[in-house]
């Protein structure tokens, strides 16, 4: 669900003439097979943390954060051999700041590689629109609001407004994977 976010949103940010410099094809297809690995970190997370039906403790929030960072050194210690070095950065920046704050305390506002701005939004709209085991699935006019309340803290307020102006393809995407996922079951 999430890489189908990404290249809506970057193919809209494209096509509106932003990040020109960047959003090639080669760029959006990279993108678009990175974005399965943004929380690739999370294989190193003990599954009683990552499963956990309630709220985690302050300790438990610090174990999950740490999938970004595990992330990155999985796929750089990995990747590294596949011969695509664009592929292969973008994979691993990615994973390494999809959770960065564009007002953060980490990197912040442009120092965010561009596929990780992108990739933020697409991941918090996808994880708060599915059900998980802690929280059932919020509406899609909440997981909009998050992303516009997440405008200029969270996200990149550009990115974030592009998103936003997307509701009605981004709606059909989210109901269609719904629907095929359904499908698939029966």
């Amino acid at each position: 669900r999430s890489t189908a976010y990404v290249k809506l949103l970057a193919e809209e940010l494209r096509n509106r003439g932003y990040y020109k410099g960047f959003l090639t094809k080669d760029y959006i297809r990279n993108l678009c097979q990175a974005a399965p690995m943004h929380d690739i970190g999370k294989i190193a997370v003990p599954d009683v943390v990552l499963q956990k039906p309630g709220r985690l403790i302050p300790e438990e929030f610090e174990i999950i954060k740490k999938h970004t960072v595990d992330g990155g050194k999985i796929i750089g210690e990995t990747f590294g051999n596949l011969g695509n070095e664009e592929y292969t950065e973008m994979a691993y920046q990615v994973a390494r700041y999809h959770h960065e704050k564009w007002n953060g305390e980490g990197l912040k506002r442009n120092e965010i590689p561009l596929c990780a701005q992108i990739m933020a939004v697409a991941d918090v709209f996808d994880a708060v629109s599915e059900k998980r085991c802690y929280r059932d699935a919020m509406s899609l006019e909440q997981c909009f609001a998050i992303i516009e309340q997440g405008s200029s803290q969270d996200f990149n307020p550009l990115i974030a407004e592009v998103f936003l102006e997307c509701r009605e393809k981004v709606g059909q995407i989210h109901n269609g994977i719904r629907t095929k996922q359904k499908e698939e079951i029966l």
